[in-house]
């Protein structure tokens, strides 16, 4: 059986506050949330050990876990880890989350943030690859430090021009050269990029580069809001044994918040069960 957890963004845009969300999260069956450290408040790297006790405290109180934290730098729109003039705050926010997410007892950050890593203008792709992994070389020790794992993500070239496909993830999780920075995959952006998202799972998860996955449409609803093979990946991912939280990231809501979370995990469970 695969195991969910819900990003948390779309609940806490409705002004819904912490407990409130982890409570539907956990009547609907997901057993944690990855969260938005932007939901957590202004300067989430800057929080201080009770505040994150409290957060902590918060989602085990309605028997969940935090699982990790993803969309690292949307609440921090003025820095660009491809800026040489915001790179170093970048940095200095991103080593502040590591900690963050290892004190709330999370395992995984997930680095999509396409605002915040606009190649440079004239940049090539050999000269990218060695700014990024010099970037994230400092970040990646800092989390094999706190036992967690970094995830570069994949997005859509509709969002991004730096990293799209998984196997350009790959790249730099091998010049980074760390066990604790990997890629990803995010179904939406695959589905968008590279299908199919079961062939990708099926060819790149026996490789131990995959740090998590992200389930969601190409159409950027959650699971079952459009018309992907999810019946195909699902099985895909059964069958190569994953073994960690999927994270539900729906960008757009059916109804509301709470239907789309429920739609999300209701779809892949019976998707599961096909399989079975």
């Amino acid at each position: 059986m695969l195991e969910y957890a819900l990003c948390n963004e779309l609940l806490a845009g409705e002004g819904k506050p912490l407990a409130e969300q982890a409570r539907i999260a956990a009547e609907l069956g997901y057993v944690g949330l990855e969260l938005a450290p932007a939901t957590l408040g202004s300067e989430p790297h800057r929080l201080g050990a009770a505040e994150v006790a409290g957060i902590r405290a918060t989602v085990e109180d309605a028997g969940l876990r935090v699982t990790g934290l993803h969309w690292l730098l949307s609440g921090y729109p003025d820095v660009a880890i491809t800026d040489p003039g915001t790179r170093d705050r970048a940095q200095d926010i991103l080593l502040g989350l590591v900690d963050l997410c290892a004190d709330l007892g999370g395992a995984v950050l997930v680095h999509g943030s396409p605002r915040q890593r606009r190649r440079p203008e004239g940049m090539d792709d050999a000269a990218l690859t060695d700014w990024l992994a010099a970037f994230f070389a400092p970040v990646a020790r800092a989390a094999e430090a706190r036992g967690v794992t970094y995830c570069i993500e994949p997005l859509s070239r509709a969002e991004d021009d730096t990293v799209n496909t998984v196997a350009q993830g790959a790249a730099l999780v091998r010049a980074v050269g760390s066990p604790a920075f990997r890629t990803m995959i995010d179904m939406s952006a695959a589905g968008q990029t590279e299908p199919s998202v079961a062939d990708l799972i099926r060819d790149w998860v026996p490789t131990e580069l995959i740090g998590h996955v992200h389930a969601n449409d190409t159409n950027r609803g959650a699971p079952g809001m459009g018309d992907d093979p999810l019946a195909d990946i699902v099985r895909a991912l059964l069958a190569v044994g994953w073994d960690r939280p999927v994270g539900v990231e729906p960008f757009r809501c059916l109804i509301d918040a709470s239907v789309t979370a429920a739609t999300g995990i209701a779809t892949l469970k019976a998707c599961e069960r096909a399989c079975a």
